[in-house]
């Protein structure tokens, strides 16, 4: 590696304080303390093999040719040799040993001597090699349990503490970091450090580690570093291009990194990290500050420790006056409490009071309500005794009105057949020949909805105007409401539509103007066809709702105007019995002989409504009376 003038450090050695430190790192994180370790030169599996001692034989060989040997395995066999076979490794340690004196002999005998009478080699019996190419078959999840196992052993949680002379408790203690082998630790924050530990130039660092296996912490290093004799590695591990050693401490400056100084990081060093001190006296002397600059700076530093001592001076005379007057202090507390209190329990006096008034008024009409429903309950029980005595009364009656009744109802039933069967005499309608489901009212044919203009349009607009009329009668007898009323007038009858909504684009909001686009005409001249085609389906649909609501009745198809009236019709006449004759007399001036009656004359009308009016002895009917009458009770009864 070589090094620009720039990449040099800016703080000389004795600069070194720990108030400069930044961070801490440590790279290559090893538990294992028993580090296998092996000389530069060869390789680490081929020195332990029993075969490769440096007999004498063989070191002359070595010395006519300096190579290195391929490595024949590649894993380490130390270990596996001195396990695997006890006996080789006495034998290796032997070896080395006889190795040793022969080589010492060899330099003391002439080279004559060393010619002529070769030194024996020791007889060795050749250790197996183990195989090393177990991966080779491996599955890949073999291979990657095998490699989370490795990479999980060598993973541990890591914390340093600083440590300094003089103070028995750590100065700082970084954070843990978890499950690592290269952790970075945060910058270290020295600002709650007085000037006597951030002025040192010593420190101690120690460096404690959790394996995943172990359940304690252990301190893996503890060293004494000095500040000073730091060796210089660049701005950043950036500037490193070969491996770190193992649990190589790194620390961090404003400058760059540096590290301790050591034979494991020789070769990492800079060359330009070690400055030619000795020649810079021969070189030009550069310019540094002078002794008022210094001097400034030592008076501004002195004035600075001098206000952190005045700060610290006023900080324990503030504390001692408040221990001094802590009782006092402590009573003017109690008495803001206290008023904060009562303030409190003023507030809530108040807001129960409201409450408390709230809740008065609030019984108070609730008791006037109590006694308004207790009179208006008493009320009603002496009304409803009142009642339940009538009841009581009425009871022997009752058997009678409901014979009354149901004769009543029989009554009407027979009327409303013989009305309508009347309507069938007044309006028949009757089969066409030689046509299925075709009918006509008073010898009008009317087809079906869709084949309305099968018929002149005279007919057709006549024919409607007759079942309007007759729908008319029908509902009014039968008391039962149109949903959509008729408005018979003959040939020209409509029909009213109150229920749909309509969308106009007039902008006239008149109601006249509504009911005039809600009525429907029965006939097609001169008007809209869809009104004219909507006016029939509304026909149409007032015949299923008197077939429906009255009789209980479906209708199979709308359309079919005159087969449904024609239904309904005989569905209305239906019933047991024979029809009942119209009661005669009811009005007498209509049975009276009409030969006496002068047409256009005065009197005869007087006459004639004496005669609707009167009773026998003279005197006027009343109206109650009349309709008794009518219905057929005497004038007596009830």
């Amino acid at each position: 590696m070589s090094f620009s003038r720039a990449e040099r450090p800016w703080l000389l050695p004795y600069n070194h304080k720990l108030r400069n430190l930044l961070s801490i790192s440590l790279r290559n994180l090893s538990l294992d303390p028993k580090l296998a370790t092996r000389s530069r030169g060869k390789t680490i599996d081929d020195d332990a093999l029993p075969q490769t001692l440096n007999s004498p034989a063989k070191l002359v060989a070595l010395r006519e040719q300096q190579t290195i040997g391929h490595s024949r395995s590649s894993t380490d066999l130390r270990a596996d040799s001195a396990h695997a076979s006890p006996e080789g490794s006495e034998v290796f340690e032997e070896a080395e040993h006889n190795a040793s004196i022969s080589g010492a002999r060899q330099k003391q005998r002439p080279k004559s001597m060393a010619l002529t009478s070769p030194t024996k080699r020791p007889e060795l019996g050749r250790t197996k090699r183990r195989s090393t190419m177990e991966w080779a078959t491996a599955t890949p999840q073999k291979r990657q349990q095998r490699l989370e196992a490795v990479t999980r052993g060598r993973m541990a949680d890591v914390f340093f503490s600083l440590h300094v002379d003089g103070i028995a408790e750590p100065v700082y203690v970084s954070e843990t970091v978890e499950k690592t082998m290269n952790p970075t630790f945060r910058s270290i924050d020295w600002s709650l450090c007085g000037p006597a530990i951030t002025r040192s130039d010593r420190l101690v660092l120690r460096l404690w580690v959790q394996g995943s296996k172990a359940d304690d912490w252990l301190q893996l290093v503890q060293l004494a570093i000095e500040l000073g004799g730091l060796q210089y590695l660049g701005k950043n591990l950036d500037h490193v291009d070969r491996s770190l050693p193992r649990n190589s401490i790194i620390l961090h400056f404003t400058d760059g990194v540096y590290t301790t100084k050591g034979a494991s990081l020789s070769d990492f060093i800079p060359a330009t990290a070690h400055f030619e001190l000795a020649q810079s006296s021969t070189q030009r002397p550069t310019l540094s500050s002078s002794f008022d600059a210094l001097l400034r700076l030592s008076k501004l530093d002195d004035s600075i420790q001098d206000a952190l001592a005045a700060r610290d001076q006023l900080a324990r005379d503030l504390e001692d006056i408040l221990r001094t007057n802590k009782a006092a202090l402590t009573e003017r507390d109690q008495v803001a409490e206290a008023e904060d209190r009562l303030k409190t329990i003023d507030f809530a006096k108040r807001t129960v009071q409201k409450q408390l008034e709230k809740a008065r008024k609030q019984s108070e009409e609730r008791r006037v309500s109590l006694e308004t429903r207790r009179s208006l309950m008493t009320s009603d029980a002496a009304a409803r005794q009142s009642k339940w005595q009538d009841v009581n009364e009425a009871k022997p009656e009752l058997p009678a009105w409901k014979e009354h009744n149901s004769a009543l109802e029989s009554t009407i039933q027979s009327q409303r057949r013989r009305i309508c069967e009347d309507l069938q005499k007044c309006y028949p309608i009757q089969p066409v020949p030689g046509k299925t489901l075709a009918f006509s009212i008073r010898e009008l044919h009317l087809p079906n909805s869709e084949q309305l203009d099968s018929e002149p349009p005279e007919v057709v607009s006549a024919a409607l105007g007759h079942i309007a009329h007759t729908l008319q009668l029908m509902a009014f007898y039968l008391s039962q409401s149109l949903p959509y009323p008729v408005m018979p007038r003959g040939s020209t009858s409509t029909v009213y539509d109150p229920v749909s909504i309509l969308k106009s684009n007039t902008t006239s909001n008149s109601q006249a103007a509504e009911d005039k686009l809600r009525l429907y005409p029965l006939f097609s001249k001169g008007v809209p066809r869809f009104r004219y085609e909507y006016g029939v389906f509304l026909l149409n649909e007032n015949i299923r709702v008197l077939l429906e609501n009255t009789f209980g009745l479906k209708v199979l198809d709308i359309r079919q105007t005159l087969p449904n009236l024609k239904y309904l019709l005989y569905v209305a006449t239906a019933g047991e019995g024979e029809l009942p004759g119209r009661k005669m007399g009811g009005i007498r001036g209509l049975t009276r002989p009409r030969v006496h009656e002068r047409v256009g004359s005065h009197d005869s009308a007087s006459s004639t409504l004496s005669g609707l009016t009167l009773l026998g002895n003279g005197k006027a009917k009343g109206a109650v009376d009349r309709l008794r009458e009518i219905s057929g009770a005497g004038p007596g009864q009830k």
